[in-house]
């Protein structure tokens, strides 16, 4: 599915984060709230009315007292404008026009990227006087917004996604298994699978960031096609402050779009970090297939001590993906390689698997018959009937009487005892709860 990217610009304080926020809190937003799950606030995957996006912030660096417009802003405009499909130019309504907007301006029209420039902190119609003033930077259309309140919000992503591609079903002709490599840097992505292959197709050193763009590779064992795709390392937000490094991670995002499955890449003697639970954030968001592939496990698996606290690192952080199989390998030795691409077929198998909607509404009554759905005060969740209507990830519509009464714990119910009926323990499920209409049977 085709993302299109929205680059959100701009002064630190003009309310670039909290625009992000509001983006990627909409209703229309798939982002997932389902507890255990650990996100960065740089980036977020949103559908907004029907179109695919991935708004990005390019705020954070705020240490901005020596220079009214230090590098670091100059050089997030500067690859957003590269990166970036569309770009939101945000500016501070009661500060008026500043030096600094004045600055990204004259960056901004070298592109020929469509810009859209939005005054926040206009909190309704009565204080769209300020707006005017802006009209001196040049830009043919103003957009009066108020990021912490919405005001003027639907207007303005209106014209953002416009002309922007709709999402378009993948073509089923291929059978070319795509597969991202992604995780910290040094992680030894780039080693992974120079060792699947055999020989030194791609850049190999153990300095961070080597990777800077994503890069193919094909490949093809016991007579299957594969595509794997190396990506830069994601770091941590705080320490991205290079900008070739913070716009890798944009370059990664893109390849999670691209791929069937994630090879999420885990540092055995470094330990899990914060950042693999973001980057497994990623992929649990785009419903990716998952693999989480724990290497230099050569350096850690005759210390007892160090394999336990690994243990419970996984449990603690990276729960929310417990349906990805785990693989201990090395990059450097070999062991566990070839077990790594039978799971990748494993994964995919069942990332493309149909069910017909007979064996799918036996399995529902079986689920009922199970645990039936609870009452929600004086009302009761009933389930109608459900079908499957999509693949990679495999995605149910279930048609209910009243979708709000769907309480977590019995959506992971069903979610669980689908995995277990029909075998799909190791890929991602989506499913979709509608209310069914009085003309639906």
């Amino acid at each position: 599915m085709t993302t299109s990217f929205v680059a959100i610009v701009g002064r630190p304080n003009v309310g670039k984060s909290t625009l992000f926020n509001r983006l990627s809190r909409s209703r229309d937003s798939l982002v997932d709230d389902a507890p255990g799950i650990t996100r960065d606030r740089l980036y977020a995957s949103i559908h907004w009315e029907g179109t695919s996006l991935t708004i990005i912030d390019t705020g954070g660096f705020d240490n901005l007292q020596e220079e009214p417009l230090m590098h670091q802003v100059r050089s997030q405009v500067e690859e957003a404008i590269r990166e970036a499909d569309r770009i939101i130019f945000m500016v501070d309504g009661p500060q008026g026009a500043m030096p600094g907007d004045e600055d990204i301006t004259r960056i901004l029209r070298r592109t020929d990227k469509m810009i859209f420039l939005a005054v926040n902190k206009i909190d309704g119609v009565e204080h769209e006087g300020m707006a005017s003033e802006f009209y001196s930077l040049g830009w043919d259309k103003v957009y009066s917004i108020s990021a912490a309140h919405g005001y003027g919000i639907k207007a303005l992503m209106a014209d953002v996604i416009r002309g922007l591609p709709k999402p378009v079903p993948e073509r089923e002709d291929s059978d070319r298994i795509r597969v991202a490599m992604i995780g910290r840097p040094n992680a030894g992505k780039s080693s992974l699978i120079n060792r699947i292959l055999g020989f030194e197709r791609l850049i190999v050193n153990d300095m961070p960031g080597t990777t800077r763009d994503s890069v193919d590779t094909h490949f093809t064992w016991k007579g299957k096609e594969y595509l794997f795709i190396d990506t830069a390392g994601i770091r941590r937000k705080s320490k991205v402050n290079k900008k070739i490094e913070k716009f890798s991670v944009m370059k990664a995002l893109k390849s999670l779009d691209r791929c069937h499955v994630a090879i999420i890449l885990l540092d055995a003697a470094a330990g899990i970090a914060e950042q693999d639970a973001r980057i497994c954030g990623y992929a649990y968001e785009k419903g990716r297939g998952m693999i989480l592939a724990v290497n230099k496990w050569d350096l850690i698996k005759k210390n007892l001590e160090q394999r336990r606290h690994l243990e419970r690192t996984f449990e603690l952080k990276l729960k929310f993906a417990s349906f990805a199989p785990r693989i201990n390998l090395s990059a450097l030795t070999g062991e566990g390689v070839e077990s790594l691409l039978q799971y990748i077929d494993l994964v995919y198998g069942q990332f493309c698997t149909r069910v017909g909607t007979s064996a799918v509404n036996d399995a529902i009554s079986e689920m009922i018959q199970k645990k039936p759905p609870p009452q929600v005060g004086r009302s009761r969740l009933k389930i109608f009937y459900a079908t499957q209507t999509g693949i990679k990830p495999p995605t149910f519509v279930i048609f209910v009487n009243r979708p709000e009464l769907i309480h977590f714990s019995y959506e992971r119910f069903i979610l669980n005892q689908m995995r277990e009926h029909f075998d799909l323990k190791n890929t991602p499920l989506q499913l979709i709860f509608k209310k069914r209409e009085k003309n639906q049977k």
